[in-house]
């Protein structure tokens, strides 16, 4: 069973039909909308600032979402993709958007919606990736621009996998 604690009076909330690993942990001002998932290994640590993430987002394994106390919160859109090993840090990521293995989202980065960040990038602080687009690299900078509806196909088809990956998990 996952790890959710309550921490300086704030409990995690969760929306129905959500998923969380056996040693996924989610701690404190944590609030989840419907059908997410939280993998295995993943941390989800809302004890300095609020995180929020909406519908449809799958946190994979080692991911971890953590603000900077009195600072930066983070906020998360619908239908997000957070890959394996990725740290999401006081940052804002909007609806449909992929974050691929490896990443590294630093303070005040913005992402918008419809867009990738590709596998290895660094997004610095105050970063703002802008919707339609693929960004990578180190620091990470705009590739190519992108057709949001592919963006929005690619993310829905992704959403939706994770969402029968957890039901697996769900029959055992």
């Amino acid at each position: 069973m996952a790890l959710i604690k309550t921490i300086r009076g704030f409990t995690p909330a969760f929306g129905k039909g959500c998923y969380l690993a056996d040693n996924a942990v989610i701690i404190g001002d944590v609030v989840m909308g419907e059908k997410c998932s939280v993998w295995f290994n993943a941390v989800v640590r809302g004890d300095v600032h609020y995180v929020r993430i909406g519908n449809k987002v799958n946190i994979q394994d080692g991911a971890v979402i953590h603000g900077t106390f009195e600072k930066a919160p983070v906020n998360i859109g619908n239908n997000v993709s957070i890959a394996h090993n990725v740290v999401v840090h006081g940052c804002t990521v909007g609806d449909n958007v992929l974050v691929g293995m490896n990443v590294a989202i630093m303070d005040n980065a913005k992402i918008e919606s419809n867009s990738i960040i590709a596998a290895g990038s660094v997004l610095l602080e105050n970063t703002v990736v802008e919707s339609g687009s693929v960004y990578g690299g180190v620091p990470a900078k705009k590739i190519k621009s992108i057709n949001s509806k592919h963006i929005e196909n690619l993310l829905e088809r992704i959403s939706n996998n994770y969402i029968k990956y957890a039901a697996w998990y769900r029959e055992d």
